[in-house]
């Protein structure tokens, strides 16, 4: 990994254990503050919208600064808002704590995504992102099992705490390691949202959001699948999880390289069409120990192998509102998170069992597929017209 890049891997390091880790010490927090796990799960929640609120808006407040202080400012609010949980009173503050520690998420995974493809060498600017959710995907491999595990023997503030030192980590590995690039904004904020009255960026909003969705319908719900119905020991279920990290860290050096030797949109159709493949064998194939561990390997893999090409596909269809349109993109995954985890709960809810929510994620994953067809026939349609045509607007 290039050092230059290694800040950005270290502050993906952090986010990728605040969201995933909070699902693993669910218990733990219910416990303590002798509420139910629903209302635990409140917590999930607020962080997810914390990320929908702060994706944009905090690019645009930041519209005028170097992307270097950008990124140092957002990494401090990560570090005081996860401590802020560690030290939380009752539930009521630690909503709140997780609602703030959700906003600077997207915003920095944004601004990350420019940085990376500017530093990047050319034709490898696909590779140079996909180094940066190489933290989110080691968080789901190391960090979010050690958290789990210490939430679960000592405390859970302990692991909040643990995430906030991250967190003063990035901040100085951001402040002596990645060099300082020029605000790259020419434009006022207003002409730069005039980008998302083109349908283009909207249309990869509906990839990310309907289409990576497919994968949290499945994920929301693997304990129960795999306890179930793969008859595992619940002991397992974190050596499992552990697997699917695994699957998300070979999967986006993957999605990084096909994104630079395809063209994104295609690597983006490529990977959803496996992924939707993926969760029909699931639906079919859970009662095998040996394909369940197998296949989440592999769903695991396509999900984080999506993370890349998409950021790319934003990044090139939002000219001049780079940073908005990418953070855009981390707004869509978290709405992807809410739609998936409700739309695979209810055949759940009407008794069809934990196997059903796979095939609504197939379905969601082919959502995805379709939203990218109607892109490729704009792009062939406008191709062809006269020269010069512009492409059709919003408004």
């Amino acid at each position: 990994m290039k050092r230059k890049l290694l800040p950005l891997a270290a502050g993906g390091l952090g986010i990728g254990t605040t969201e995933f880790v909070m699902m693993g010490v669910l218990p733990d927090v219910a416990k303590e503050f002798a509420i139910s796990i629903p209302d635990a799960g409140h917590m999930i929640s607020a962080y997810a919208l914390g990320v929908v609120i702060g994706a944009p808006t905090l690019v645009v407040a930041s519209s005028r600064m170097a992307p270097k202080k950008i990124l140092l400012g957002l990494m401090l609010l990560f570090t005081i808002f996860n401590s802020m949980s560690a030290f939380a009173p009752n539930s009521a503050i630690l909503f709140i704590s997780r609602l703030l520690a959700g906003l600077p998420h997207g915003a920095f995974f944004g601004v990350g995504s420019v940085v990376a493809s500017r530093l990047a060498e050319k034709g490898k600017q696909a590779q140079a992102i996909s180094t940066m959710f190489s933290g989110l995907t080691i968080a789901n491999l190391l960090t979010v099992p050690l958290g789990t595990y210490i939430g679960h023997e000592y405390s859970w503030r302990y692991t909040f705490g643990g995430i906030g030192l991250i967190g003063l980590l990035t901040v100085a590995s951001i402040y002596f390691f990645l060099p300082s690039i020029p605000p790259g904004r020419t434009k006022s904020v207003a002409a730069e949202l005039r980008v998302f009255k083109k349908i283009e960026p909207w249309l990869i909003f509906m990839i990310t959001a309907i289409g990576t969705g497919g994968l949290f319908c499945w994920i929301s719900y693997i304990a129960p699948l795999m306890t179930e119905v793969a008859n595992f020991s619940a002991s397992a279920v974190p050596y499992i999880l552990m697997i699917a990290g695994l699957g998300m860290v070979v999967g986006n050096i993957v999605g990084g390289k096909l994104a630079d030797s395809l063209k994104p949109l295609s690597a983006c159709i490529v990977l959803l069409i496996a992924m939707a493949i993926t969760l029909l064998l699931i639906y079919f194939f859970s009662g095998s120990q040996i394909l369940s561990v197998l296949f989440t390997f592999i769903a695991g893999s396509c999900s984080l192998a999506l993370a890349a090409p998409i950021q790319m596909l934003m990044i090139e269809n939002s000219k001049g509102a780079e940073m908005i349109g990418a953070s855009i993109t981390q707004a869509a995954f978290n709405l992807g998170n809410a739609l998936g985890a409700f739309l695979g709960g209810l055949p759940i809810a009407a008794g069809l069992g934990y196997t059903s929510p796979s095939m609504v994620g197939m379905i969601m994953a082919l959502g995805g597929v379709g939203f990218a067809w109607l892109m490729i026939f704009r792009q062939k349609r406008d191709s062809e017209g006269a020269p010069g045509s512009q492409p059709e607007t919003l408004i």
